[in-house]
């Protein structure tokens, strides 16, 4: 048995869960009882420990039990020897193991056995680490209103920065979901050969595509029979008397359409029991743009076997009220389907106002200038066209993507600010380091090839307290270790529920993480010289921080994987 829990991935979850139910034992708060002076309220489990994640505070602890939660539990938060014995002797089932151990002013201070962490994670195989810790099952449908025709198909020039944001945010989320086992379909699908869908690819977007001439006719009409039949139609009179006495915005829009087929929204939601809609929908005529919006939606089902369907309308707050009235409508005419709307806020161009096409031909021009600059005349053929486009396609997705999805993004889009490839500045910053660790093992190949280096050993031959380094544990217990977790969040944010029509998904993190991951790794691989001489007492050490290395690579792999950015393996 022992020897399963040792095999078990390393979480930090399940290590707190445990370090929490270790200091409380097994006294808890009966709600409703009766207590006494010697009765104490015991705070949540969660709120017991803290991971560290500073250099500072990692100097001295990993994780921290504050002094206010111990002074909850214990009389003048003295930890009793028994309960002290408890969280040091925890071990197996994914927890991190416990080297010691002591309270002080700020409270009780952990620390990890990190020998046996990076024996764990570097010498029993990094795979576990750098997938979702569980597989999940269901169908989600990304619905991006952005791309519906209105009069026409969008083009690049017709698509504002907010509309290419949410397009941006439900590919992201797509590569995400996908990664945690769900089924995922695009809505809508693009005509082939559309100026938009290539736009889309130059991107690195693989947006579902079409025949142009693939007509949706006879699903429209379906949905057109259905919405006359349906019971929520509004006829004659009955407008009348529903809509009398109404004001402000739900007025002016059954004055401004009146006649032709209407349905009471208001009383869809009402009855159909969705939480979190507009209450001023009110009653909306049927237009021909919301038949063929309602007949993409119903394509985007045709293939799915899956009972669990999630349609997820990623949409900008400017159409967030259009996109509630077809989602609304869509229940109208007979769809049962869970709906959830996942809103972005705008985006800002102080002193500018450039559509998707200007400003991607912006990014593409500051990338190449500042690439010429830093490279000279090396920055020409088709390698450097794909590197450029690629480092191009970074820069748009981590300045749209890196900010709370409901947050308003501000860019800079004066020409002459241009793209720097030197510092902190999110996609280019990361896709450079990741490059740094390809040369890095270019490098060291080079050296096996020379015979200056023997092969890296397997991780169970190399005694890993080599890896004394503050920053090897930091790359560790910050980024390789919660990595899985991390990718976990996405879909169990969409099992929320009693949250309304909007659903909150940190679609930040992965470039937080990522440009957070870079600066650690930049600053430790700007201290350390790893390919060191070729001496054989040397070696050890050296093999250790390649398996540490060679990990870090594959996470950076997996998590540029769910923007759909390859990696740049050289510069």
């Amino acid at each position: 048995m022992e020897n399963i829990e040792e095999l078990s991935p390393l979480r930090i979850t399940s290590t707190v869960r445990a370090l929490s139910s270790a200091l409380r034992g097994k006294r808890e708060h009966v709600h409703g009882s009766s207590r006494g002076k010697s009765d104490r309220m015991f705070p949540e489990p969660e709120k017991l420990w803290f991971k560290e994640s500073s250099a500072k505070n990692l100097r001295n602890r990993d994780f921290l039990s504050p002094s206010t939660m111990l002074n909850t539990l214990y009389a003048d938060g003295q930890v009793p020897p028994a309960v002290m014995s408890r969280v040091l002797s925890l071990r197996g089932g994914g927890v991190l193991p416990v080297a010691g151990g002591e309270v002080m002013g700020e409270g009780l201070r952990l620390r990890v056995d990190r020998v046996a962490a990076f024996r764990a994670v570097l010498a029993g195989g990094t795979t576990e680490y750098l997938k979702p810790s569980s597989q999940r099952e269901g169908c989600v449908v990304l619905n991006c209103p952005a791309l519906h025709p209105k009069s026409n198909t969008p083009t690049p020039d017709t698509l504002n920065l907010g509309q290419l944001r949410t397009v941006l945010l439900a590919d992201h989320m797509g590569a995400l979901l996908r990664r945690q086992g769900f089924e995922v379909y695009f809505c809508p699908t693009l005509p082939e050969d559309s100026d938009v869908a290539v736009f889309l690819q130059a991107l690195g977007i693989d947006w579902p595509r079409a025949p142009a001439n693939c007509a949706n006719d006879e699903r429209e009409e379906k949905i057109q029979k259905a919405l006359e039949n349906s019971p929520y139609r509004e006829r004659g009179t009955e407008r009348g008397r529903r809509t009398s006495g109404g004001g402000g915005r739900k007025a002016a829009e059954e004055e401004e359409n009146e006649g032709g087929l209407r349905i009471n929204l208001k009383q869809v939601f009402q009855e159909e029991g969705l939480l979190g809609y507009d209450p001023t929908l009110g009653t909306c005529k049927v237009h021909r743009d919301s038949v063929s919006h309602l007949a993409q939606l119903d394509l985007s089902m045709a293939d799915i076997t899956e009972t669990m369907v999630t349609v997820l309308h990623v949409t900008s707050c400017q159409d967030e009220f259009r996109q509630q009235q077809i989602a609304v409508l869509w229940r109208a005419s007979g769809a049962t389907h869970s709906q959830r709307h996942l809103v972005c806020g705008p985006v800002k161009t102080p002193g500018s106002h450039l559509t998707a096409a200007q400003y991607l031909q912006l990014r593409k021009g500051q990338m190449k200038e500042a690439s010429e600059m830093k490279y000279g005349d090396k920055v020409e053929g088709q390698t450097w066209d794909d590197i450029i486009k690629v480092m191009t396609s970074a820069t748009v997705r981590f300045e749209l993507l890196s900010t709370v999805h409901t947050s308003p993004v501000t860019l800079d889009v004066q020409r002459e600010g241009g793209v720097s490839t030197k510092g902190p500045r999110g996609g280019v910053f990361v896709m450079y380091n990741c490059a740094r660790l390809h040369t890095l093992f270019d490098s060291y190949e080079r050296g096996v090839e020379k015979g200056l280096y023997p092969e890296i050993p397997d991780g169970s031959q190399l005694d890993f307290s080599a890896l004394k380094e503050e920053g090897e544990w930091l790359l560790l217990f910050n980024y390789l270790i919660p990595f899985s977790e991390l990718l976990d969040q996405s879909g169990q944010s969409l099992d929320c529920e009693g949250g309304g029509a909007r659903v909150n998904i940190k679609t930040e993190q992965i470039c937080k993480f990522l440009v957070s991951l870079s600066k650690d790794f930049s600053s430790y691989y700007n201290r350390v010289h790893v390919l060191g001489e070729p001496l054989p007492h040397l070696f050890n050490q050296m093999f250790c921080r390649l398996h540490l290395l060679r990990a870090l690579r594959e996470l950076y792999h997996r998590a540029l994987e769910t923007l759909n950015l390859p990696p740049i393996r050289q510069l």
